[in-house]
């Protein structure tokens, strides 16, 4: 890595950033006028970047990866404060990445039959769509969310009907926004500051958070059980009484 004789923060050159963030030198400029990543840092008549390029980029490209669009991926950065230190936008990063261990395949019918382990019908495939498990491209191929399909499959062989499906997935919808919501807040204000006192790295919180992710769905899944628990309790003793 280059690093000129002023200064001491280690700089890289364009050269140097666009292979570390895997990106064209025409896409970094670009996002540069854009306003998504400072200027370079000059010296002399050359210009450098540090750090913050970096994680910046790393994040408009994790942006991508989710599909925002261009306005989307402006009006998230420009939330993030100018003077956010690279740990911090690395945190941003790290609360974007997928939780799934698997993340949606476009398959063929075929394949998704094969996946299913029968074949689906157009009511099969309207139902799963309803549930947010299939969903239908270009050219008869699927969109289909992997991790989910086996449990589709079985709610459909228990005769779920689509109507239901529709409804039960609001309800899903609505307390994980409001879960992922609450738990995010929890993250920023309280676990990300405690760190930051500490001095742990952003490499350090990434992981924390990856080892999380089971534990919190593993709470979740016995808050719910706990709490058909007590609702059928008390509805076996309003029916005592």
């Amino acid at each position: 890595m280059s690093q000129p004789p002023e200064g001491a923060v280690e700089l890289m050159t364009l050269d140097e950033l666009t292979k570390r963030v895997g990106m064209s030198v025409r896409n970094v400029r670009f996002y540069t006028t854009k306003g998504l990543v400072p200027p370079p840092i000059r010296r002399g008549r050359r210009g450098y970047y540090s750090s913050e390029h970096l994680v910046r980029l790393e994040l408009v490209r994790e942006l991508q990866a989710h599909g925002f669009t261009l306005a989307a991926i402006e009006g998230y950065m420009a939330r993030i404060p100018h003077d956010a230190s690279p740990e911090t936008i690395a945190l941003h990063r790290t609360l974007l990445a997928p939780w799934m261990a698997d993340m949606p395949e476009t398959v063929t019918r075929k394949e998704l039959d094969r996946r299913a382990g029968r074949r689906l019908d157009d009511e099969d495939l309207r139902t799963l769509n309803a549930l947010g498990i299939v969903f239908p491209t270009k050219q008869g191929r699927f969109q289909v969310a992997v991790a989910h399909l086996s449990v589709g499959v079985a709610l459909l062989d228990l005769g779920l009907p689509q109507e239901a499906a529709l409804a039960a997935q609001k309800v899903f919808t609505a307390h994980g926004q409001a879960i992922a919501e609450e738990l995010t807040d929890l993250f920023k204000e309280q676990v990300w500051p405690a760190y930051k006192e500490q001095g742990i790295s952003a490499e350090q919180v990434r992981e924390m958070v990856e080892r999380f992710k089971p534990v919190s769905v593993a709470a979740l899944v016995a808050a719910y059980e706990t709490a058909v628990d007590e609702m059928k309790r008390e509805t076996v003793a309003r029916r005592a009484r």
